[in-house]
């Protein structure tokens, strides 16, 4: 059973420019000298995607299409899709087709897979842990260059949200902007005026204090900055409902609980996709085999 019932595959052309600057970075000068000089050109066959650890499996059209770019003729079974939990041991994709393409591919694909399935892992782990509690678990703009939009996915195959994608989707006040603006309510005031009306605006905030000098002005959501769990259960009633509250700062599996029942709506969390480590998995010679193609997942390939 899928964690993200309601999880869209990406466009491939939000990702088809990374994958292909991955594969160009290791084909260098003469391409993969090693596979070409060792692997038979005509050997068909087939290799498995299979899960060193448990987890959860993100990633696997980037995989596909780091294959297909190399090999147009490779095709992937899926048995475990994106969003799914796996076991350690488990064949998550098998890929068939020439075995130099594959074997050219590998590493690109492996990497892909291997720290998406991180990121969904970690989130899952967090969303796991506050279960029982209204509070999603979102991601912040805390992501590797170039890989947001596949991170971001990541997040939701574990079963989170996602938070701004960039700078223009929305107001997002924090601390230097407040000190550059000469405080909270010019730099609300500023930002109310500069932007349109369907656009969002939040604050961010260290003390109960201040976030009373928001209240009387009123946003759409305040950040609750590394507030302790204490103050966070009075932000939460000062608040009453009237701005969504976002408490941020350390949180982990283990502090989550704790966060998620003071009533907060919801919990962003950075090092879900700047820090989360590997999920392992390998690809295996699973001896060879007789393509089929296999219908591709992404939208607009």
């Amino acid at each position: 059973m899928s964690l993200s019932p309601h999880l869209a595959p990406l466009a491939t052309v939000l990702f088809e420019p990374l994958v292909r600057a991955a594969l160009l970075e290791d084909l260098g000068r003469a391409g993969d000298i090693t596979t070409d000089a060792v692997v038979p050109p005509d050997l068909i066959a087939t290799l498995t995607l299979t899960a060193r650890q448990p987890g959860v499996v993100a990633g696997l059209d980037p995989a596909r299409l780091a294959f297909q770019l190399i090999e147009p003729g490779s095709a992937m079974a899926v048995e475990r899709p994106d969003g799914s939990p796996v076991a350690a041991g488990q064949v998550i994709a098998s890929v068939s087709g020439p075995a130099r393409g594959l074997l050219t591919a590998e590493r690109t694909a492996l990497n892909l897979i291997c720290h998406l399935s991180g990121v969904a892992t970690a989130t899952a782990s967090v969303v796991a842990a506050i279960a029982g509690h209204k509070a999603q678990v979102v991601c912040t703009r805390k992501t590797m260059p170039g890989l947001r939009a596949l991170q971001k996915y990541a997040v939701r195959a574990g079963g989170g949200a996602n938070h701004r994608f960039g700078l223009d989707d929305a107001v997002l006040i924090k601390d230097n902007h407040v000190a550059l603006a000469g405080g909270i309510r010019p730099a609300i005031e500023r930002a109310r005026a500069g932007v349109g009306h369907l656009v969002k605006i939040e604050i961010e905030v260290d003390t109960l204090a201040q976030l009373d000098e928001v209240l009387a002005l009123g946003v759409d959501a305040v950040l609750l900055d590394n507030m302790g769990v204490e103050d966070l259960t009075r932000a939460v009633a000062m608040v009453g409902g009237r701005a969504i509250t976002e408490a941020s700062g350390r949180v982990t599996p283990a502090s989550g609980p704790a966060i998620a029942a003071t009533g907060v709506d919801l919990i962003s969390i950075g090092w879900l996709t700047h820090s989360a480590p590997v999920l392992d998995i390998g690809l295996d010679y699973a001896g060879p085999h007789t393509v089929t193609q296999q219908p591709a997942r992404s939208r607009g390939s």
